[in-house]
């Protein structure tokens, strides 16, 4: 028997805006970092914030938080409580940030012009898409056991830097504006890339190169992917036009897990890793779905009329 997960051990953050039925120049509704709390209400965490993309954690201390913003790259403690900007008035439009696991005060994020680095927790920045041709980048994430492997999803495709950012080379999905990319945490050399109109891109040795990965998602546009911290095998992918799709052989084979979602316009998923069979995704407007049966079904979990642009389990025990 597999021991029972102890409850609590990660907190669930997620980076909103409530949109629907919004008129420019009202007063915005809550918007920004909402938390789970351990009651299972959602609790809006800090400032009201009209644009945030993604956010990460420091490992060495996951009550810190890494936000990729509309305004800037921010550090955010205290549950979600306490934000600091890191980054002046010439970079805005933040799209992803990532932490280097193996280089403590390392820090990358992408932006509509370029991919940026900190090796001082944020108090100096260096430019780092000097040599890519096309500098509009979606997607950043560092391999989990290599200081300084990096990839980025740019509007040429996928880019591999080995040495930090000083020098990119293309690795796949050439011509496709890459979305997303994420690394199993199961098989480091296995890495799956989402394209706008491309479908999915793999890699399985260890990011060097990329193929398509089949018919899923092409002509349409791949907003996230998840891997199942409990099962190496089992992952999902949600999008535009296909919901939840889910795959129990590396994406060889896929599922659509939709019955119970008003929608299939899907800009988020996530596995629980702490309640295995528990999912989350977050529909366009609608609300942000649960479900407890690896998306055979469906329910309401709470953020009405939101767009719930990344969903992001943080380890709790150091908080």
């Amino acid at each position: 028997m597999l021991p029972l997960p102890i409850v609590g051990q990660h907190s669930l953050y997620t980076c909103m805006v409530t949109s629907k039925d919004y008129v420019v120049g009202a007063k915005l509704p809550p918007s920004g970092i909402f938390r789970k709390a351990p009651g299972g209400e959602w609790r809006h965490a800090g400032f009201n914030h009209p644009f945030v993309a993604a956010l990460d954690f420091d490992p060495k201390s996951p009550s810190t938080l890494y936000v990729a913003a509309g305004n800037g790259l921010m550090r955010v403690t205290d549950r979600g409580e306490r934000w600091k900007i890191l980054t002046g008035s010439d970079v805005t439009e933040l799209t992803d940030v990532a932490v280097d696991r193996n280089a403590p005060g390392t820090v990358y994020f992408s932006h509509t012009t370029g991919i940026r680095v900190t090796h001082d927790a944020g108090a100096s920045w260096t430019e780092l898409a000097r040599p890519l041709h096309r500098k509009y980048s979606m997607a950043i994430r560092v391999d989990s056991r290599q200081t300084g492997v990096l990839l980025a999803g740019t509007e040429e495709g996928i880019q591999r830097s080995t040495d930090g950012g000083k020098s990119w080379t293309s690795v796949g999905a050439a011509g496709y504006q890459t979305l997303h990319i994420e690394q199993s945490p199961h098989d480091a050399c296995f890495w799956l890339a989402s394209t706008q109109g491309g479908g999915l891109f793999a890699s399985t040795d260890c990011g060097a190169s990329f193929e398509s990965n089949g018919r899923l998602g092409v002509d349409r546009n791949l907003a996230d992917i998840a891997f199942d911290p409990s099962a190496p095998n089992r992952l999902a992918v949600a999008g535009w036009g296909i919901g939840v799709a889910l795959s129990e052989d590396r994406g060889k084979t896929w599922q659509f897990r939709n019955a119970g979602l008003p929608s299939t316009s899907i800009w988020s998923v996530a596995f629980d890793p702490d309640h295995p069979g528990r999912m989350y995704a977050g529909v366009h407007e609608e609300a942000l779905y649960v479900s407890e049966d690896y998306g055979r079904s469906w329910a309401k979990d709470g953020l009405p009329g939101s767009r719930v642009y990344r969903l992001r389990f943080v380890p709790e025990a150091a908080q």
